[in-house]
C-alpha cells in the first residue's frame, strides 16, 4: 500500500554503506519505522530529506514489518538548530519523547505540529528553551492520554489557593488545607505556575505557546512537569540527561 504523508525524522540509523533506517513522526500514521535505500548517497534526493530533524514530504510503501521510503523531499531542515548545542539537545529530547508516547497507526497531526512549532521557536530564538520544554512535555503527554486533572483541588474543589500541591503519581492537585504528606512525590506550585500548567493542557493549540513565565514560577513549572514526565515514562531518557548536562 502506498502512503503519501509529511513527517519529521526523529531518529536515524545507518544500514550498510549507503542506506538509512529512520523513525518518522508522521502526520497520519504516528511514529513509523522506514527504510530508505541509498539515502547516504549525496546525489540521491533522499539524502537531505531523511536526515535527523528534517521535516519532509514522503512517499511510503507499507511493507510487512516496516515502511519503505520511495521518495522524500525536504520541506524544512532546521539548520539553525545546529548552531546551538543546547537547542539541538533539547530538539533531540523532544524527538525522543515523541517516539515514546505517540501511538502507532493513528492520526497524529497535533503531535507533529507541536514538535515542529517548538523546533521553529528554537531556531528563531523567539521562545526560551526552558519554557518550551515543559510546554512540549505536558502538551504531548496530554495528547497521549496522560492529561493531569488540574481543574481544582481533588479533595475540596477549591480552584486555587496561595499554595497548591501537585501529586506526581496521581496527576491531581490539592490546596494547602487538604494536602496530606503521605510520602507521595509532589511539587509545590505557585498561582503562576499552576496557571501556566492549566494553560498548556486546556488552551487551544493556537494559544499554547503564547504566554511567558520567568523566575521561581518557571522553575516550579519545569520541575513539576519534568517529574510528571519521568513518572509517566517510568525512566529518565538519556536525551534529557544530556540536555540538562549542558545547562
Amino acid at each position: 500500500m502506498q502512503i503519501k504523508t509529511e513527517g519529521l525524522i526523529i531518529r536515524e540509523q545507518t544500514v550498510g554503506e549507503s542506506d538509512r533506517l529512520v523513525w518518522v513522526l508522521t502526520r497520519d500514521e504516528g511514529v513509523v519505522r522506514a527504510f530508505a535505500r541509498r539515502a547516504k548517497n549525496l546525489k540521491d534526493s533522499k539524502n537531505s530529506a531523511t536526515g535527523l530533524l528534517c521535516y519532509s514530504r514522503l512517499n511510503l510503501y507499507q511493507g510487512k514489518d516496516k515502511y519503505i521510503i520511495n521518495d522524500a523531499f525536504p520541506i524544512e531542515v532546521f539548520f539553525g538548530l545546529r548552531q546551538d548545542i543546547v537547542h539541538l539537545a533539547l530538539a533531540q529530547y523532544f524527538c525522543g519523547l515523541a517516539s515514546e508516547v505517540v501511538p502507532d497507526g493513528v492520526e497524529s497531526s497535533e503531535y507533529l505540529r507541536l514538535v515542529l512549532n517548538a523546533l521553529h521557536f528554537l531556531c528563531e530564538g523567539t521562545r526560551p528553551p526552558e519554557l518550551l520544554k515543559p510546554i512540549v512535555e505536558l502538551r504531548m503527554l496530554s495528547l497521549a492520554g496522560y492529561m493531569p486533572d488540574l481543574i481544582c483541588c481533588a479533595q475540596c474543589g477549591a480552584y486555587e489557593a496561595e499554595k497548591m500541591f501537585f501529586k506526581i503519581n496521581r496527576g491531581t492537585i490539592y490546596c494547602q488545607d487538604c494536602y496530606l504528606d503521605n510520602g507521595d512525590p509532589c511539587a509545590l506550585l505557585s498561582k503562576a505556575a499552576l496557571t501556566a500548567m492549566r494553560h498548556i493542557i486546556y488552551s487551544d493549540f493556537e494559544k499554547v505557546f503564547s504566554f511567558s513565565l520567568t523566575g521561581p514560577s518557571l522553575k516550579e513549572l519545569s520541575a513539576a512537569v519534568e517529574a510528571y514526565t519521568v513518572h509517566i515514562l517510568q525512566k529518565r531518557p538519556k536525551t534529557l540527561d544530556f540536555y540538562e548536562s549542558l545547562l
